[in-house]
This record gives C-alpha cells, sequence and structure tokens, in this order.
C-alpha cells in the first residue's frame, strides 16, 4: 500500500472529527491535524483517535495549508487533504488501498449533502477535486476562496468520492458562506489592484479549469445584479436542480443565488467606501468586512491535548 499523510484543517469540529478520522484510519500511515484555535473538544478527540495536533494561527485555507504541507517536507508518500466534515468513502478507500497510479496527483469526486441530502443534480455535484498527490509535488494556489491544490507533473481520475456531510445548522452555513462572500471578495479586487501575490487562472483544459475560466471571463463580465440570477436559472432549471429533494432545492436557492447575490453585494460596498474616503482596496477591505490582508505572523507549535 502507498504511503499516505492525510492533513485536515480544524476549528471547532468536535462534531465532525472523529468522523473524519475513521474513514482514514485504516488508509493513512500519519493524520496531520492542524488546529487554528479551536475552543471545543476537537483537539482532545483528534489525540485520543492517534492522530497529530499541531497549531498554527488562522489566515485562510489556502495558507494554513501550505503550512502544513511545510511540516512534511521531504517525507516520502502520498498527501491526502481532507476537510473536517468530509469523509473518504468506502469505494475511495478501497481504490487507494488497491494502489495509486504512477502520476504526480489524482482527481477524486466531490459530493455534499446539505442538512443531510446528498445534492444529486443542478450540474454541481460530484466536482472533480485534486485531493491526492505526491509530496512535494503540489502546492494550494494563493487565494482567500475558491482556492485549489496545483500540481507538477500528470494526473489521474479517480472513480472513488469524498463526501462533505456537515452536521451543523442552517445559521453556521450562512455565518461560514457569509466569510467566504468576503474572501471572495478580497479576491476580486486583488485581481483587479493587484496588493497581494496573484493566482493566474488554472492550467490545464479539466472542468475545474474550464469552470474558472467561466467565472473570471464571463459571469464576472454580466451585470452585477443579474449574474447571480442567470446563474441560479441555468443550475435550478437548465440543470435540474428543481429535481433534487426539499433541502437539496434549498441548497441551490442558497449556494447557487443568495450567496452570488452576496459577493456582488459586498464587492459594491467595498468600492463605495474606496470612492467616498480615497482609501486603498486593502484599507477599505479592512473597514468594511473587518478583514486584515496582512495579519501578524505569530509563532506556532504542537497542542497537547
Amino acid at each position: 500500500m502507498t504511503q499516505l499523510t492525510v492533513i485536515i484543517l480544524t476549528f471547532d469540529e468536535a462534531k465532525h472529527i472523529a468522523r473524519a478520522i475513521a474513514s482514514v484510519r485504516d488508509l493513512a500511515d500519519r493524520i496531520l491535524v492542524v488546529d487554528s484555535g479551536s475552543t471545543d473538544a476537537t483537539v482532545r478527540i483528534a489525540s485520543d483517535l492517534g492522530a497529530e495536533v499541531l497549531y498554527h494561527p488562522w489566515t485562510n485555507h489556502a495558507a494554513q495549508f501550505n503550512w502544513a504541507l511545510d511540516q512534511i517536507a521531504g517525507q516520502p508518500g502520498w498527501v491526502l487533504r481532507l476537510d473536517a466534515d468530509e469523509v473518504v468513502t468506502t469505494a475511495l478507500a478501497v481504490e487507494i488501498s488497491a494502489g495509486l497510479p504512477d502520476v504526480a496527483g489524482c482527481y477524486v469526486g466531490r459530493g455534499i449533502k446539505f442538512m443531510g441530502q446528498l445534492v444529486r443534480h443542478g450540474g454541481v455535484f460530484p466536482v472533480p477535486t485534486l485531493r491526492l498527490f505526491r509530496n512535494g509535488r503540489a502546492r494550494c494556489e494563493a487565494r482567500w476562496m475558491d482556492e485549489h491544490i496545483l500540481v507538477d507533473g500528470p494526473t489521474a481520475n479517480l472513480r472513488g468520492q469524498i463526501i462533505d456531510d456537515n452536521r451543523n445548522p442552517l445559521d453556521w452555513w450562512v455565518a461560514k458562506h457569509n466569510g467566504y462572500a468576503s474572501g471572495e471578495v478580497v479576491d476580486i479586487l486583488n485581481r483587479e489592484h493587484g496588493f497581494l501575490p496573484v493566482s493566474h487562472d488554472l492550467p490545464g483544459r479539466g472542468s475545474v479549469a474550464a469552470k474558472r475560466w467561466i467565472k473570471l471571463h464571463l459571469y464576472r463580465r454580466l451585470p452585477a445584479g443579474l449574474r447571480a440570477g442567470a446563474y441560479f436559472l441555468y443550475r435550478y432549471i437548465l440543470r435540474g436542480g428543481f429535481r433534487d429533494g426539499a433541502q437539496a432545492r434549498a441548497f441551490h436557492v442558497l449556494q447557487g443565488f443568495w450567496y452570488r447575490y452576496l459577493v456582488d453585494v459586498k464587492l459594491a460596498e467595498v468600492k463605495r467606501h474606496m470612492a467616498a474616503t480615497g482609501v486603498a482596496p486593502a484599507e477599505a477591505i479592512h473597514a468594511v468586512l473587518d478583514i486584515d490582508v496582512t495579519p501578524p505572523r505569530r509563532a506556532s507549535k504542537k497542542v497537547a491535548a
């Protein structure tokens, strides 16, 4: 079997972390949990289940994951990125156990359950996501939102899936996506003004790269306020999102319209602040969205359970 390190980023994930670890326990040679200051039992649970837990202050997903990669630099084998509220399906576990192909990285399908119901329609799931790669051959692109792992070398597609099955209530989901919308505004303004290192378009011709290109070069050229509605109609009507169950239909409305509209409204708010005050984008982002895009560096350490 391939030597495998699983990296899981956590913050207050006591509800999910045991399930995530259990799904990879028989696959992983090492499970590395990088916690950003949980106040619940996340650290204790992970440690009790045999995971190695490190602490690192949070900036964004990309920075946190790349810091985790730095902690295993030079270690042989493969790396699997797994979110704390995700599980590796039995089919994917069997596929990995049987041996990975001679490539630099592997795409796996990522499905999602919303309020306990699997989203099957709408043309969005399962999303092919690069989650498995040879250690030292990949990094996460520097973005505040919609970050992807970029791999140096050929890739393959696996048939198994990872399922995102968050058990928190809807209010948590809304709050999380409110933060995601702010992060996406940072990326949009950075692409326009270049106040942070810029991640360029994804390489290759796969569906993930194609979706990124459409989002950057077609979707954002549509009028703000109309594009969210157009995307929702495409997804809900043309791609059959209405065929899903009640909870999954709610996901299409919230994630396919409300979230996309929220990004546009937040972006307009920051730009109005810039026009009214004359401040630079980074200052406006801090004033309006309460995000410091250049946070101070703090020490990291191993966490005791």
